[in-house]
């Protein structure tokens, strides 16, 4: 197997992994934040973010570094067109995450606050659906790759 076949598997799974975990996230762990209880809640959010850093953490760089490398050169079946989709897909998570998600953290990790809870339930759809776009995408690479 060449190494971009091996490329594609790494984001094929990175990619499906953080598609469930995000819907996870979306639907059950962050619509349950408010009821957690203002006494536990500080430790509560810290916790998750320590916790939860450390599953998507690797998976995101793994995406983000396959994503890169798949632009650069494409395993036979897999078109640039899909690679440079991918990539920005990636892109959008991760402006998402870092200028969204994580300041919304941020303000949730001094205390429970209902607005930034609310902030972040809502614009954590933007991940969900890109994610949720890169789970079909990079199905389809690989249905290219398998022809």
């Amino acid at each position: 197997m060449n190494d971009m076949k091996w490329v594609l598997l790494i984001h094929v799974g990175a990619t499906l992994m953080m598609a469930g975990v995000i819907w996870i996230i979306q639907v059950v762990h962050y619509p349950l934040f408010d009821r957690v209880g203002s006494q536990t809640y500080t430790a509560y959010q810290n916790g998750h973010m320590s916790l939860i850093t450390c599953v998507v953490m690797p998976l995101m760089l793994a995406e983000l570094v396959t994503a890169g490398l798949l632009v650069l050169a494409q395993p036979p079946g897999v078109t640039p067109v899909q690679a440079w989709i991918g990539l920005g897909l990636v892109g959008i998570v991760w402006f998402v995450t870092a200028f969204i998600s994580v300041p919304q953290h941020s303000t949730l990790a001094v205390g429970f606050d209902a607005a930034a809870h609310q902030a972040l339930v809502t614009t954590n759809w933007v991940r969900t659906l890109a994610w949720s776009a890169r789970g079909v995408l990079v199905l389809w690479m690989v249905s290219g790759a398998m022809r």
